[in-house]
């Protein structure tokens, strides 16, 4: 956290008090720099990418246990992607994990290990989107971009009582935010907006009271600042369906396969398992070797973004020629290390699927 005094700029009152309420109340991240302590752009962008889609008690673990593996931009390009993706299991949005070890390959190559400071050219990084390109260069080099995530957004919706739904009001929130970065502190800026949204301005109750922008906030002086930011109705999510193949050797070995390394959860292990579609597939079509199947009772079931996926899984209980029907990547792996492999937690549901009926009592 820097101590500089925030320089005259666009929004300067707006934006020194929630700089001083900063001061006084900033989070202690494992990602953040301390007063005093230079920044590291390494850190900043691990957390950002880290951050997408996940809540901050989700990442401090994993955040650290990268740091531990790979505490340099050069150490990570150089790890293999498996080990990578085995570091990340749990996190979700695998494609940010392949985007991560893609995008320290190219600091190291394209630019000798250093990360780029403008803009657009952290954008031609590998998963580094609008939001995230800003966020780097405010925390990391103090350039005045707006960093404009979820709870900034409410934030600034509240402030301006803007009443148009998301994802309609992005570009207006963008600019209500971009109007109040300062010259200098812009990290901080970023940061301090992030935080009042995290602690104070929260989704559900928000404590107004001891907010330092409270007498300048158009939606709470309507009392409609709860209500906000408005969103657009969403769309039923469809379902798709599917059969995952539970093939145990003798020796208890299991066997899985790694999905191809374009689309969904892809490069990441997975028990086998048929196109998720509707209507559901034909399993003896599609099962990776031929044998007698069993059904196990109940279904997996798992919510991703854009549709809701039921598996069936279907267990081999007699091997009949042991030959697999096609050239994937296949390999069998033993229970004991299951827990260290890259599945996606779909994929560990039904691990815990079967596993679970397996230790049930049998009826007689």
């Amino acid at each position: 956290m820097r101590s500089s005094m925030a320089k005259q700029g666009p929004g300067n009152g707006l934006s020194s008090q929630l700089l001083d309420w900063y001061d006084r109340h900033a989070r202690i991240l494992p990602w953040r720099s301390r007063s005093g302590e230079a920044v590291d752009p390494y850190r900043v962008w691990l957390s950002e990418i880290m951050l997408q889609q996940t809540t901050v008690p989700a990442v401090k673990a994993y955040f650290e246990k990268f740091v531990e593996y790979w505490p340099t931009v050069e150490a990570l390009a150089a790890a293999p992607l498996d080990d990578v993706l085995k570091a990340w299991a749990g996190l979700g949005y695998y494609a940010r994990a392949r985007n991560l070890h893609a995008c320290a390959k190219d600091v190291v190559e394209r630019f000798e290990g250093v990360f780029p400071q403008a803009e657009a050219e952290l954008r031609s990084l590998p998963g580094i989107g609008p939001y995230t390109a800003g966020a780097i260069a405010a925390i990391a080099f103090d350039q005045p971009h707006a960093a404009v995530d979820g709870n900034v957004e409410r934030v600034i919706s509240r402030l301006y009582a803007i009443e148009i739904p998301l994802p309609e009001s992005k570009p207006e929130i963008r600019a209500r935010t971009q109007a109040l970065v300062p010259v200098s502190r812009a990290g901080d800026f970023a940061q301090a907006l992030m935080d009042l949204g995290a602690t104070i301005c929260t989704p559900k109750s928000p404590n107004c009271l001891i907010c330092p922008w409270t007498e300048h906030c158009a939606g709470r002086k309507s009392g409609i600042a709860a209500s906000l930011p408005r969103k657009a109705a969403r769309k039923q999510v469809p379902v798709r369906r599917g059969v995952a193949f539970w093939i145990e050797r003798p020796d208890g070995a299991v066997l899985l396969r790694r999905r191809p390394e374009k689309g969904l959860l892809g490069g990441m292990m997975e028990v086998p398992s048929t196109d998720w579609g509707e209507p559901p597939p034909a399993p003896e079509q599609e099962s990776p070797l031929a044998a007698e199947w069993s059904a196990l009772p109940g279904l997996v079931t798992h919510t991703f973004t854009h549709f809701h996926l039921e598996l069936q899984v279907l267990k081999a209980s007699r091997i009949l020629d042991g030959v697999l029907r096609d050239d994937g990547d296949y390999r069998w792996t033993k229970h004991d290390d299951l827990a260290g492999e890259a599945l996606p937690t779909v994929m560990r549901k039904v691990v815990a699927h079967v596993l679970g009926e397996a230790a049930k009592p049998r009826r007689e």
